[in-house]
Order: C-alpha cells, then sequence, then structure tokens
C-alpha cells in the first residue's frame, strides 16, 4: 500500500493514519509536535504547510523528506 502524504489535512490526522508522521516531522523541526498535548491541541487545527510556514522550514524540504522515505506527496 502506497502511503499518501495530504498536505490538506490536519497535523493530527495524519499522525492518527500514520504514527511514523510524528516522528518524521520531528526530525524535519517541528519539535513541538513531540509534547504532551500538542498532537491533541495545536494538531487538530494546524496543516504541515501553516506550521512550515510558522517554524520557517521549507516545504520544498519537507515534500523531499517524505518523498525519499517512500510518501507520495498531495
Amino acid at each position: 500500500m502506497e502511503k499518501i502524504i495530504d498536505l490538506n489535512k490536519t497535523v493530527f490526522e495524519l499522525c492518527s493514519d500514520d504514527p511514523a508522521v510524528k516522528d518524521i516531522l520531528a526530525d524535519l523541526g517541528f519539535t513541538d509536535i513531540t509534547k504532551p498535548g500538542m498532537l491533541q491541541t495545536a494538531g487538530r487545527f494546524m496543516t504541515i504547510p501553516k506550521g512550515a510556514k510558522l517554524k520557517k522550514i521549507d516545504m520544498e524540504t519537507i515534500k523531499k523528506k517524505f518523498t525519499d522515505l517512500g510518501y507520495a506527496v498531495k
């Protein structure tokens, strides 16, 4: 089964669908995601593009990381 990252979904939805996403995002610089409760609160409305803008992380870097790990970015 192909792994898909839908950038329109919230971080909470993505991590619920695939728990590995949380570790990948943490590696990319979204360190707050590992704090207790963050996924349940901010993660429910935050998307990866919104978070990237907030953290000043390049979207191309994020897309490349996911494609390198076998994900299809939507």
